[in-house]
């Protein structure tokens, strides 16, 4: 086992032992709820959660013309390529929409991975605001380490997606910002009930789409 591996191996159980795992787990075992958490996870796909984002902060920083040309690059890159390969991929090969093997999630990544890096190409040659150029390149880096994460353990990509974007909210407008991330908790939650991630799997997705989209920001801009 590589050294990716067995630090995975260590940091899941303990993950999974800690205090907020055993709040999650008084809700999660409950038979009642499995039609709300579909309709939630359903909605909060990462390429889903990044056109409002994108559109917010578009809205904020540009005028009316450019709001339209910007938000529409990064609703072509950040959500139509990445959901319209990804489905075209899991209808040839019949699996699942949540991809739930591991295993087969590194292709549909690689997809995603190159359509976010065109679209902060562009971003930065058009000169787009730089919180919008940056969130584009945190997705494409945050993806990128994912896939490689994606070989050892299973990262839920639902948490990371909106955790990311909360980041940028909060850099952007401050303690407000925090409100959007009031909805971290509701994803990890449907989740885990839908029996589509563990509880440290959740929990690692949340807090390395947060704190290392946070990071980055702060160094970029």
């Amino acid at each position: 086992m590589t050294a990716t591996g067995r630090y995975w191996a260590i940091i899941s159980p303990l993950i999974e032992r800690s205090w907020l795992c055993l709040i999650m787990e008084t809700h999660i075992t409950s038979k009642y709820g499995v039609g709300s958490a579909k309709v939630i996870s359903a909605i909060t796909h990462p390429p889903i959660v990044s056109l409002p984002t994108f559109a917010l902060l578009n809205y904020f920083f540009l005028s009316f013309n450019d709001f339209l040309l910007v938000t529409l690059i990064c609703v072509v890159f950040a959500t139509i390529l990445p959901i319209t390969t990804v489905t075209l991929w899991i209808n040839r090969e019949g699996i699942d929409v949540d991809i739930t093997d591991r295993k087969k999630r590194k292709l549909p990544l690689v997809f995603a991975i190159s359509s976010y890096l065109m679209g902060f190409l562009i971003l930065y040659a058009i000169g787009a605001p730089f919180l919008t150029t940056a969130l584009m390149f945190c997705y494409f880096s945050n993806t990128l380490i994912v896939l490689f994460i994606t070989f050892y353990w299973k990262i839920s990509l639902h948490a990371m997606g909106v955790a990311g974007p909360t980041a940028a909210i909060i850099y952007a407008f401050g303690y407000p910002g925090i409100l959007f991330g009031l909805i971290i908790p509701i994803v990890m939650w449907s989740r885990v009930k839908l029996k589509k991630h563990s509880i440290s799997q959740v929990i690692g997705g949340a807090a390395y789409g947060l704190v290392v989209t946070m990071i980055q920001l702060h160094i970029l801009l």
